[in-house]
C-alpha cells in the first residue's frame, strides 16, 4: 500500500481520509495542484502591480474596516498582523487528531488554485502535517461566519513563527521547533493571511473527524443492541424484512439486516418466548436507529461537498479575470448538519440507555441488578444512572446551537452560524454515546451469562470473548468505576473496516 496521500482536484472522500488517518500517510502534492497554486499567485502579483483600485482584504483593512486603503509596501505587514490579531482563541485545546485534519483539510482547500496563496506557504502546512507539528488551537473564538477566524489564526501563527505547536509530546514556541527542523517563517503575500483565516476547516474538521466515530458507533450500538436483545430473550420477528419493505426508509432496511445478521444461528433467539411483544427500545431499534443512519448519510453529503469546496475570501478566477469578494466562509450548512448530527447521535444514546434500564429490572428470569445476592450486592443499579445522566446532559447539549447569531464587526457581520459551538458541543454529545454504549455492553454482557448453557450467535459470542478477556463477569460488588472505564477503552480500541462502516 502506497504510504502517501497525493493531494489533488480529485474528490477527497471520507473513506480516503479515513485511510490516510488509520495508516498514518503523508502528503504530498500533485503536480496538476502545483500549477494552480502557482498560476493563481502569479495572477493576483500581477493583477496587483496594475491596479491601484481597492480589493477586499488584498489591499484594504478587513470586516468593518473594508474602506480603508492599505499603501503596497505594507502588504505583508497587513497580512501578519490579521494573523497575529485574530488569534485570539481560549478555552480548551483543541485534541491533536482534529488539528491534524484542520491542516489537512486547510491544504485541500488551498490547493483549487483560487486562493492566491504562495506554494511555499502551502507546502509548510503539508510539512507541518508530515512531521507532526501541530499548532495548539483552542476551542473557543469562532463564531463559524467569517471562516473560522480564531482557531485558523491559531493554525497559520507558526508559520510567521509565532504561537505555540505540539511536537514529540510536548508543548513549545512555534519557533523553536521550526529552528530544529531549519525552516524559516514565512514571508506572508498580499491576501495571504486571509486565505489562511477565512475558512471552515476548524467546523470541517471536527464534522469529518465526529461522523467517522459516529458510523463506527452506529454499527456498534446495532451490535450492542443485538446482544442485548438476546440476553433480554427478545423476539427477532419485528426485524423481518416484510415489516421494513413495507416503510423502506434506507436505514431501517439497513438496521434490520444487520440485526438479523448478528444474531444468526442464535439459540436464543430461536428459543420459544413466553411473551408476544417487547418494550419499544428493543422491537424499535430499526426504526430509531435507522433514522440516525439516514441522518449520517445527510451529514455525510453535506460535509463531503464542504471539504471539497473553496471557503476563503474572496475568490480568484484566473480565466475570467475575476476577484470577487462573496460568503463562502459562513458555516451555516455545516452548523445545521452538525446539529442535526448532535440530535441523531443523542437518541442512539437515549434508546440504549432504556435498553439498559429493561436489563436491570428483573424481568424474564435476569436477577433484578444483574446479580447473585440482590440487596447484598447492589450490582448493575448504578452504572443505569450514569447512563441516564449522560443521556440527560446530551439532551442539553442537543439544543441547536444554530438558531443563535450575534452581531460582531462592528455590524457588518450581522449574522453568524454558531457552527463551531454546533462542532464543540457535538464533539462531547459523541463521545458521550460512547460512553452510554459502553455502559450497555457492560450490562449486556452480564445479563447474557445468566443464558447459559444457552448461546448466541457464533459471531456475538466471538465477540463477547473478546470482550471477556477485558472485563470479567461479576460475581459480587467491585468498584464499577473501573469496569466501564475498561469497557469504554473496549469500544473504543474496537477497529471495524470501512466497507462494514460505509456499506
Amino acid at each position: 500500500m502506497k504510504l502517501t496521500h497525493s493531494i489533488s482536484s480529485k474528490t477527497l472522500e471520507l473513506t480516503t481520509i479515513s485511510d490516510i488517518l488509520f495508516f498514518n500517510k503523508k502528503l504530498e502534492l500533485s503536480e496538476e495542484v502545483i500549477a494552480k497554486i502557482n498560476n493563481c499567485r502569479t495572477y493576483l502579483d500581477d493583477r496587483m502591480l496594475e491596479q491601484d483600485e481597492p480589493i477586499y482584504g488584498i489591499n484594504t483593512g478587513f470586516g468593518s474596516l473594508y474602506n480603508v486603503k492599505i499603501s503596497k509596501d505594507r502588504l505583508t505587514q497587513l497580512q501578519e498582523n490579521l494573523v497575529m490579531s485574530h488569534a485570539c482563541g481560549i478555552g480548551d485545546q483543541v485534541p491533536n487528531s482534529i488539528v491534524k485534519l484542520m491542516l489537512l483539510l486547510k491544504i485541500q482547500s488551498l490547493s483549487y488554485g483560487h486562493s492566491g496563496i504562495q506554494l511555499d506557504t502551502v507546502l509548510r502546512l503539508v510539512d507541518f502535517y508530515n512531521h507532526d507539528v501541530l499548532p495548539v488551537i483552542y476551542t473557543l473564538g469562532s463564531l463559524g461566519a467569517s471562516g473560522d477566524l480564531a482557531p485558523l489564526a491559531h493554525l497559520a501563527l507558526p508559520l510567521i513563527g509565532k504561537g505555540e505547536v505540539f511536537h514529540n509530546g510536548q508543548i513549545k514556541p512555534a519557533q523553536e521547533v521550526m529552528d530544529d527542523f531549519n525552516w524559516k517563517p514565512i514571508r506572508l503575500l498580499s491576501k495571504e493571511g486571509l486565505a489562511l483565516l477565512n475558512g471552515t476547516q476548524f467546523m470541517s474538521a471536527y464534522g469529518v473527524h465526529l461522523l467517522l466515530k459516529s458510523y463506527k458507533l452506529s454499527y456498534l450500538a446495532d451490535l450492542i443492541g443485538s446482544i442485548s436483545l438476546d440476553a433480554f430473550d427478545g423476539r427477532i420477528e419485528p426485524f423481518n424484512e416484510l415489516v421494513h419493505l413495507v416503510r423502506p426508509h434506507n436505514g431501517q432496511l439497513k438496521t434490520a439486516r444487520r440485526i438479523r445478521e448478528f444474531l444468526e444461528h442464535s439459540e436464543l433467539i430461536a428459543q420459544q418466548k413466553q411473551h408476544v411483544q417487547d418494550p419499544y427500545s428493543f422491537r424499535c431499534i430499526p426504526q430509531v436507529h435507522g433514522a440516525t443512519k439516514d441522518t449520517l448519510e445527510f451529514v455525510h453529503k453535506t460535509i463531503k461537498t464542504e471539504i471539497n469546496s473553496v471557503t476563503d475570501n474572496p475568490n480568484i478566477f484566473i480565466e475570467e479575470n475575476e476577484i470577487i469578494s462573496g460568503g463562502n466562509f459562513h458555516g451555516q450548512p455545516l452548523a445545521l448538519a452538525l446539529d442535526y448530527l448532535k440530535i441523531a447521535m443523542a437518541e442512539l444514546g437515549n434508546i440504549s440507555e432504556r435498553r439498559i434500564y429493561q436489563l436491570i429490572s428483573g424481568q424474564r428470569g435476569l436477577p433484578t441488578f444483574l446479580v447473585d445476592n440482590p440487596g447484598l450486592n447492589s450490582g448493575f443499579m448504578i452504572p443505569q444512572y450514569t447512563a441516564a445522566s449522560i443521556v440527560s446532559a446530551n439532551k442539553q447539549l442537543a439544543t441547536p446551537a444554530s438558531i443563535d447569531s450575534i452581531v460582531s464587526s462592528n455590524g457588518q457581520e450581522d449574522h453568524v452560524s454558531m457552527g463551531a459551538n454546533s462542532a464543540t458541543q457535538a464533539h462531547t454529545l459523541i463521545y458521550n454515546v460512547e460512553r452510554i454504549l459502553a455502559i450497555e455492553l457492560l450490562n449486556a454482557a452480564q445479563a447474557i451469562e445468566f443464558r447459559k448453557p444457552k448461546s448466541s450467535s457464533p459471531f456475538i459470542e466471538s465477540f463477547l470473548k473478546s470482550y471477556s478477556n477485558e472485563i470479567k463477569f461479576v460475581i459480587q460488588d467491585e468498584v464499577f468505576h473501573d469496569l466501564i472505564k475498561k469497557s469504554i477503552q473496549f469500544v473504543s480500541d474496537f477497529s471495524i473496516d470501512n466497507e462494514l462502516l460505509f456499506e
